[in-house]
């Protein structure tokens, strides 16, 4: 079968589409015929050995994709057919075995392609948003990196809490329209004087949290952006610096900086994603939730997604079509 490999520890240029043998089906997992595969930063840092899981070449990346299941356990709770979401390591292949507990059945109002784009985003944003930032129904937030995949989910999980006013962070004129799209009441580009225009459209007050999945030199100004008692979210650090913090500006207004690992969490806990598929489950019933998708390349050019990942010129959710014939293109 093709899957995508890791050759080198040298970034998106060291990918290349290998043959590799499929998963034997010894009836100890979940066989599934992969569809789309999501691109995500964690496989953009694992191309470089920057990802604190960092195996060594070559090996097949992959966070989360979808696909249709092909043989199942008769306890898995799966069946031959099911259209499912699938989150693990090395998904970027054609054929993947999985555990039960890696899968979700993708809900009918979801396509697969939307399917792939579900499981680390938004359980990411629920996570991160609700479960350690505490966030709750009428609160304003601040979504940086507001057109990619992580902050389109953020904007829309916050928008199915009930918070508001959402503000968006973005760095260009068309991704504003996509964090727009995505359910953000407000789009700010990035210039000198970003923090001001935020704070002015809470009328002065200044954002309940900051949600950050970029880090580097915006943290701060974040942190400046939050009213009394607020908290600033720290995510990730997709500028690819980690920033620090005098802790005496978390003492002048009560604010406060949560970390939140949605990995981590549910790794050390196996009920916590299928808890928080379940929360998430009404917001897609509802519309709040859907996944923007943004470009779709096919396998063969699948070092193109992630080269628009580290240049910064991807747009909500990139993806890689790992089976043209039953993604239907």
């Amino acid at each position: 079968m093709k899957a995508l490999s890791v050759t080198a520890l040298t970034g998106p240029d060291a990918l290349e589409l290998t043959e590799i043998p499929e998963p034997i089906d010894d009836g100890s997992g979940v066989i599934v015929d992969m569809v789309y595969g999501g691109v995500s930063f964690p496989d953009l840092l694992q191309t470089k050995g920057m990802y604190q899981i960092r195996p060594d070449p070559p090996f097949t990346p992959g966070v989360e994709g979808s696909g249709i299941v092909r043989s199942a356990p008769a306890d898995s709770g799966f069946s031959a057919g099911d259209r499912v979401a699938v989150w693990g390591m090395g998904v970027h292949a054609e054929v993947y075995r999985a555990r039960p507990e890696q899968l979700f059945v993708i809900p009918p109002q979801m396509t697969l392609a939307e399917g792939a784009a579900f499981v680390l985003n938004y359980q990411t944003a629920m996570f991160c948003a609700v479960d350690r930032g505490n966030l709750r129904a009428g609160e304003s937030v601040l979504v940086m990196g507001a057109a990619g995949g992580v902050g389109t989910s953020a904007i829309q999980v916050a928008r199915g809490m009930g918070a508001g006013p959402i503000i968006g962070l973005v760095s260009s004129e068309a991704k504003a329209e996509v964090a727009l799209s995505a359910g953000a009441d407000h789009a700010v580009l990035v210039s000198d004087t970003w923090k001001d225009d935020v704070v002015a459209l809470t009328g002065g007050r200044g954002v309940d949290m900051t949600y950050d999945p970029v880090g580097g030199d915006r943290f701060l100004d974040g942190l400046r952006c939050l009213a009394r008692g607020g908290r600033l979210v720290v995510v990730g650090f997709a500028a690819g610096e980690i920033p620090t913090v005098k802790v005496n500006r978390l003492l002048l207004r009560n604010v406060s900086v949560v970390g939140a690992a949605w990995g981590e969490a549910a790794s050390a806990d196996p009920g916590l994603a299928p808890d928080i598929h379940r929360r998430l489950l009404p917001m897609v019933e509802s519309g709040v939730v859907k996944p923007p998708i943004g470009e779709i390349f096919p396998f063969e050019r699948a070092v193109d997604a992630f080269r628009s990942l580290d240049d910064r010129t991807a747009t909500a959710k990139v993806l890689v079509a790992i089976r043209a014939d039953l993604a239907g293109l």
